[in-house]
């Protein structure tokens, strides 16, 4: 009864109703910015009249994005309700820029091959949406890690902002290149080709290495060695992880097949057997961030 006398405070109250206006205009904000950076595309067309689905998961994973950044401001140590506003305003901008600067630099350094853009808005190629939800998603893991570690001023926690992200997306695109290097398959080929079952399997792979490296980066901030040397940590256990977990799944999860046969090799792609493939990863990328 007391907890919830003092959240019906009506000071209290009020400083819920006042950060749920700020989250919504924070969104109404991350929409109009989503506009001005993509002002060829007519959502509005490809979404209702187009029903393009691939550009569908591209554009929810952007907005799922705003929210995890969102909470991790919300989660993170209060500093006073003007100052809480004020950062939900400030980490809130940074990490829709970053958010669109992972999507280009994934389309640059992690699948190169073809033009994701292309991909979605004429190709309508459902895993390279699905796959691009997934990097909004990843990217805003990275930064709800580092907004909900300790900081001691807003310069520090923009500072660390900033630099997590950076570690962060070292990470994402070492572990993916590892990933599609020790596949017995062409990773870009298929996805190239719509085979969704494939997109399905590398989202969750990004996910997955979005939710380790989100728990290495929220430990309270001391100094860059020792983020470094945590980071270090977590990014080994994913990149020697990720191969030994695909293939437990392999004999564990699905005996008797192979994820490559039910995901490449038949004429009608199993997405059935990738999302196993992707339970495995992110199941283990959960177990590693309780566990360690």
């Amino acid at each position: 009864m007391d907890i919830l006398k003092e959240i019906l405070e009506g000071e209290n109250l009020l400083h819920t109703f006042g950060y749920l206006l700020a989250v919504l205009l924070l969104f109404l904000l991350s929409k109009l910015v989503y506009k001005l950076i993509h002002y060829k595309k007519q959502t509005a067309i490809l979404l209702f009249e187009q029903d393009n689905v691939a550009y569908a998961f591209s554009y929810v994973g952007y907005f799922v994005g705003i929210l995890i950044i969102s909470g991790g401001v919300l989660l993170g140590d209060t500093a006073g309700f003007w100052v809480d506003l004020l950062h939900i305003g400030v980490y809130g901008l940074l990490g829709m820029l970053f958010l669109h600067l992972a999507v280009y630099l994934s389309n640059r350094l992690i699948l190169p091959k073809f033009d994701l853009k292309k991909e979605i808005l004429i190709d309508r190629n459902l895993g390279t949406g699905i796959i691009e939800f997934a990097v909004y998603m990843a990217t805003a893991l990275l930064l709800f890690g580092a907004l909900v570690g300790e900081s001691q001023s807003l310069e520090e926690g923009l500072i660390t902002f900033v630099g997590y992200w950076v570690l962060g997306m070292i990470g994402l695109v070492l572990a993916t290149k590892l990933y599609s290097k020790w596949l017995d398959y062409d990773l870009h080929h298929e996805i190239e080709r719509d085979n969704i079952a494939a997109g399905v399997s590398f989202a969750g792979v990004l996910v997955a290495v979005g939710i380790v490296l989100m728990h290495a980066l929220s430990f309270p901030f001391h100094s860059w060695e020792e983020t470094m040397w945590i980071y270090l940590y977590y990014l080994i256990a994913v990149l020697i992880g990720l191969p030994i977990i695909r293939y437990i799944t392999d004999w564990f999860l699905v005996p008797g097949k192979k994820l490559t046969d039910e995901i490449v090799h038949q004429e009608h792609p199993n997405i059935g057997a990738s999302l196993i493939e992707v339970f495995s990863y992110i199941a283990a990328a959960v177990w590693i961030s309780w566990i360690w």
